[in-house]
């Protein structure tokens, strides 16, 4: 295997096995390890959308229907035929599945949108499942509909979220750095030039859609299963801003600045709650309305502003350091 190939998997084998410790040790509590969990199946979700928007420039305003979609059908599976490991992995491969599948059924129609007419029409996607979901319990009593779908067997666990979050970035970093990936982003600098360079847009679209959705479906199930309680209110229409808010806060067009900012708002939500008590937790959307602004202000392009972080760069300008410090010598 080669250096640069070899590295960011050892990197992450090493993370992985300095955070299980400090789990482990006790170090990292309950409750912290539970809300670290949450920022990355965040994180998952939002790379999802940073494929769409960020990459191929499709204005999404629906994603937390995706991520709704995933996570009740997961949650179905799981309470229909057991809850183990066998059943947990086919849950989140079947939650996955539907949110692709049903991106790639919408997608074709509302795709050839542009811009703030596509938000739009997501925005209404978005809609029609909170409505769907509400009224769930009308198709099956076991999705609970407006009351919310209790009994879903706890069975993500950090080990499911860690390496699934890899995999997510691992894709889609693969991706954008393919032939179809830098088709998307032709087609998000201008999309008329593409069409005309004979670029199929709307296949590439529909790819990185379909792509991105079924990343929030997978996202969905692993949620469901952290909390073992599901209600339509956790994927309204107002969900879809939070993590668009990361993929814009990090920068468009960069899976680094969407990784670490995914993380740092979950902390920053949780730790918000923890200084403002309970009295005052409706105050968060002030605070962090106020960070928007300022970041908005000081760094209108996202914190990595289209940048790049990678073991493979870092280990080449170490290379490039050695060989000049060598040759100086």
């Amino acid at each position: 295997m080669r250096k640069q190939a070899f590295a960011p998997a050892a990197a992450a084998a090493v993370l992985y096995l300095g955070l299980a410790w400090l789990r482990q040790a006790g170090f990292i509590g309950i409750y912290w390890g539970q809300i670290m969990d949450l920022a990355l199946i965040t994180t998952i979700q939002a790379v999802g959308l940073s494929l769409i928007y960020g990459f191929a420039g499709q204005f999404s305003l629906g994603h937390a229907a995706f991520y709704g979609l995933g996570a009740y059908v997961a949650a179905f599976v799981t309470r229909a035929f057991g809850g183990n490991t066998l059943t947990f992995a086919l849950a989140l491969a079947a939650g996955a599945a539907t949110a692709g599948l049903v991106a790639l059924l919408i997608g074709l129609p509302i795709l050839r949108l542009r811009s703030d007419y596509l938000g739009i029409a997501t925005l209404g996607f978005g809609i029609i499942v909170k409505v769907l979901l509400d009224n769930a319990d009308k198709l099956s009593p076991v999705l609970g509909g407006a009351r919310g779908m209790a009994g879903i067997p706890r069975l993500t666990t950090f080990h499911w979220v860690f390496w699934l979050a890899v995999l997510s970035v691992w894709l889609a970093r693969n991706l954008v750095r393919s032939s179809h990936g830098r088709s998307c982003i032709a087609v998000r600098e201008d999309e008329v030039a593409a069409d005309i360079m004979g670029l199929d847009t709307t296949q590439f679209k529909t790819l990185a859609f379909v792509v991105g959705c079924a990343m929030a479906g997978l996202a969905g199930g692993l949620y469901a299963h952290l909390y073992s309680f599901l209600h339509p209110s956790s994927f309204d229409f107002l969900k879809s801003f939070d993590v668009l808010l990361v993929v814009v806060l990090g920068g468009l067009g960069s899976l680094t600045g969407t990784v670490v900012t995914a993380i740092g708002w979950v902390f920053l939500l949780e730790a918000l709650r923890g200084v403002l008590g309970q009295q005052f937790l409706d105050w968060r959307g002030v605070v962090y309305a106020l960070v928007l602004i300022v970041l908005m202000i000081l760094r209108p392009q996202g914190l990595m502003g289209g940048r790049e972080i990678s073991l493979d760069g870092v280990l080449g300008r170490a290379a490039a350091r050695g060989g000049a410090g060598r040759g100086a010598a």
